[in-house]
């Protein structure tokens, strides 16, 4: 009798055990640990929070956007706290839970106090590109400074876990990869082929080299591009063609539709301009998840995915323009589309996915002011430098003492005013009375003495995050609201702290996210710290985010 009980009671036991494994929302780890099989980051590059709502009725019911609104959890409140705001610093904060003043990533490129020369944010002339004679794959992220939640995970499972990097600009690949990751790759548009570097691999798979192969791009302008929808319905929007508009697939190309077949074989660049990139990125999204079988070993995987399309679109038109309203729209169906995969390939609540935006964008200062009198304008700072060094050689009789005028920001030779002997305060002098006199200019403050200057306090926080002394200006310029920096003769552009900027999406889906919304205001920096903690895994080791508890309670 006693051996008829255990043999029940074991029976009963494993029977336990296997369904609490088998639960849909349960993925356990090699340690036990309950997580996902597969957390995927989804970046928009340059995706304004109000698109959530601006094109909400007309997003599929079952499309990507209200899947994940309706059925999700939506941070509506979250704002980036640093400045500038471009997508070098957004993609590395993202995963990293950091600020530019501690990860090193101060923009998208910068003057480099260390080297006295130009340094592009994931340049690397010591790797070389794989999958292409180009050299557009000498990247790395040798110049981040700390680690990103996909190191964490790799180091948290011993190097178990794969993590993948994927997106049309390097960048954008790269810094949410990270340092340890198993590869990221790119867009190579000499050649129309994704492309990696050396850093990471000594050649291409061959899942990646099959669908290369396969020449998408070419496939994808034999589609041309029209609407979506008929034109008339396109009511959230200007009417097509502006003057403010650029055009990129030539001058005669004056509106929809557009003819992309001339570009076959030819021009792999205007894809980024197109909704194909967004569908060309979900491609190699489904062929790495089914190359590298993500999400089916025995412990959790990451896949970073950037739309980048979205931001090339968003520069070139602008954010209320026909082609924004209709990439978005598009980007709907792309998304359910990944899901839909992720559903099939990985299990329905056994995957994680987060989506966000890098930053967001002004509108167009023309479309603002001349149209709609909102005032609004063209800030021309790339011209400060010359009439700076101009101002500067007269006072102290010194040659190029301003190097540079990027990222908001100007850069004094530093070693050119210690070798002579020139007092630092009295040449920021000249330069702050020359720039807060300058047509659209707020504000102008020295960096460091930005905690003696009267600021509001989220610009001195974002003023304060955004500076690392050895690849940052010494001069902070803040422009008026609606202005931006250049773009003078069309489109639009990215920088500031101001809302239109800094004001982005975030979405939780998935595994053991309970729908639901909050408006209180968290941060960029608060992803990585609550995807650790729903992870049970180390924060990367430049956080300074805090883990937000209604996603990870």
């Amino acid at each position: 009798m006693f051996k008829f009980l255990l043999v029940i009671f074991c029976f009963c036991s494993a029977l336990a055990v296997n369904a609490q494994n088998n639960t849909p929302n349960s993925a356990s780890s090699q340690t036990g640990i309950p997580r996902p099989k597969l957390v995927v980051g989804i970046v928009i590059d340059q995706m304004r929070w109000d698109y959530l709502y601006r094109y909400y009725d007309r997003y599929q019911d079952n499309g990507g956007f209200k899947r994940l609104i309706g059925n999700g959890f939506s941070c509506n409140n979250t704002m980036i706290p640093y400045i500038p705001t471009v997508t070098a610093c957004g993609h590395t904060s993202i995963y990293t839970g950091s600020v530019p003043a501690i990860d090193g990533i101060t923009g998208n490129e910068w003057w480099d106090y260390d080297i006295s020369a130009d340094a592009y944010c994931t340049g690397d002339d010591q790797v070389t590109t794989i999958g292409s004679p180009s050299k557009a794959g000498q990247m790395s992220p040798h110049n981040l400074l700390v680690t990103t939640i996909g190191d964490e995970l790799r180091l948290a499972t011993n190097f178990h876990s794969k993590v993948i990097g994927i997106a049309l600009k390097d960048r954008a690949a790269i810094l949410p990869a990270g340092h340890s990751a198993n590869a990221a790759y790119w867009f190579d548009d000499t050649t129309g082929n994704w492309i990696s570097s050396s850093y990471y691999i000594t050649e291409l798979p061959k899942w990646l080299q099959d669908l290369n192969q396969k020449k998408l791009v070419d496939q994808y302008y034999a589609l041309d591009w029209n609407t979506l929808y008929p034109i008339d319905t396109y009511t959230q929007s200007t009417p097509d063609v502006e003057p403010y508009e650029h055009r990129p697939f030539g001058r005669e190309a004056k509106g929809f539709p557009y003819s992309l077949k001339p570009f076959i074989g030819k021009n792999y660049n205007a894809i980024h301009v197109t909704p194909y990139g967004n569908s060309f990125t979900v491609d190699m999204a489904k062929a790495a998840i089914n190359g590298e079988q993500l999400g089916t070993g025995p412990g959790t995987d990451m896949l970073t995915i950037s739309f980048s399309t979205p931001d090339y679109v968003g520069h070139t038109f602008g954010p209320n323009s026909v082609e924004a309203e209709d990439i978005f729209l598009r980007l709907d169906q792309d998304i359910a589309h990944l899901l839909d995969f992720l559903d099939a390939k990985v299990g329905k609540g056994q995957y994680l996915v987060f989506l966000t935006a890098d930053h967001g964008a002004s509108h167009v200062p023309f479309f603002l002011f001349n149209q709609h009198k909102i005032p609004a304008g063209n800030a021309l700072d790339a011209a400060y430098a010359d009439t700076l060094n101009k101002l500067l050689k007269v006072k102290f009789g010194a040659d190029k003492v301003v190097l540079d005028v990027s990222n908001y920001q100007v850069h004094l030779n530093r070693n050119l005013i210690k070798q002579l002997g020139l007092n630092k305060d009295s040449v920021n002098k000249v330069v702050l009375n020359y720039v807060v006199a300058q047509e659209g200019v707020y504000r102008a403050f020295a960096l460091d003495k930005v905690n003696e200057t009267t600021l509001n306090a989220t610009i001195k926080t974002a003023a304060t995050n955004g500076y690392y002394p050895p690849r940052s200006g010494d001069i902070q310029i803040l422009f008026k609201p609606q202005w931006i920096e250049g773009f003078e003769t069309g489109g639009t552009t990215h920088g500031e702290w101001n809302p239109y900027d800094s004001h982005i999406p975030l979405l939780w889906y998935g595994w053991n996210v309970k729908p639901g919304h909050t408006n209180r205001e968290v941060y960029m920096t608060d992803i990585a710290p609550t995807i650790a903690s729903m992870l049970h895994i180390q924060m990367p080791s430049g956080s300074v985010g805090h883990v937000i508890e209604e996603v990870a309670p």
